[in-house]
């Protein structure tokens, strides 16, 4: 018998399955990368979840980006260490610089800025991206409730987009991670209502500059979360509130 090829009628032929994009998500164990992460998986990526260990105040946080994890199930999650603390700089990473709790100010960027944190976790989250061949790199960055942090600014994110497009390869050819920052703009409220549409398990999340067993209610990144859970109606989900069960 002489084998014949089978022919196939491209009018009939079902298409082939397109393959499900990558992203990498910066997940800090907050509310807002969390959130972030989620918005990319409910767009039909494949989300790596990406951590720092990066000599902060606590690894309270980290435990909650574990968590947050394995809640939103995501494809894969690493932590690695980078150690920010050697040189201090900031009320988190530095013992001898207090957290601020008297409000945020307006105009003022405050002791909890971590100077180049964010520069250097977007190029390590590009380095990811580039090896694991993501078409995004999703930041949970917000410059509207909190305090203008400069490596939070919509400037900021352009400008480095076009640093990431030169300085990889696949940049160059054309098909570069883009920096994809869905909440850069929403207030905080905002970000809570759109957390409980997509299921985001707020209460596993870490907001406080704080480390303790309970979130402190009083620095400032506790008081803006508050607030939003206040306003978008669920005051139970406010750190006093969890901190009295």
């Amino acid at each position: 018998m002489i084998w014949q090829p089978f022919a196939i009628d491209p009018a009939t032929a079902s298409p082939l399955p397109t393959p499900q994009p990558t992203a990498i998500a910066l997940l800090s164990g907050g509310l807002d990368s969390a959130t972030a992460a989620a918005l990319a998986m409910e767009a039909g990526y494949a989300v790596i979840g990406l951590s720092f260990d990066y000599g902060q105040r606590h690894l309270r946080e980290l435990l909650a980006a574990k968590a947050v994890a394995q809640a939103l199930q995501l494809a894969e999650h690493h932590t690695i260490a980078v150690n920010l603390a050697s040189w201090g700089g900031s009320a988190l990473t530095d013992q001898a610089i207090a957290v601020p709790t008297g409000g945020v100010q307006s105009g003022v960027i405050p002791s909890t800025y971590v100077p180049g944190r964010n520069t250097v976790f977007i190029a390590l989250g590009l380095s990811l991206a580039e090896a694991r061949g993501a078409t995004k790199l999703v930041l949970g960055v917000n410059a509207v409730d909190y305090s203008g942090y400069p490596d939070c600014r919509p400037d900021y994110l352009s400008a480095f987009q076009t640093l990431a497009d030169l300085a990889s390869k696949s940049g160059r050819e054309g098909h570069g991670a883009q920096l994809w920052a869905p909440l850069v703009l929403w207030s905080k409220t905002e970000i809570v209502r759109e957390a409980l549409r997509l299921g985001v398990p707020i209460d596993t999340t870490w907001s406080c500059y704080s480390g303790g067993d309970k979130a402190c209610g009083i620095c400032d990144s506790c008081r803006i979360r508050d607030a939003a859970l206040i306003e978008a109606g669920h005051p139970e989900l406010a750190s006093g509130a969890l901190s009295s069960h």
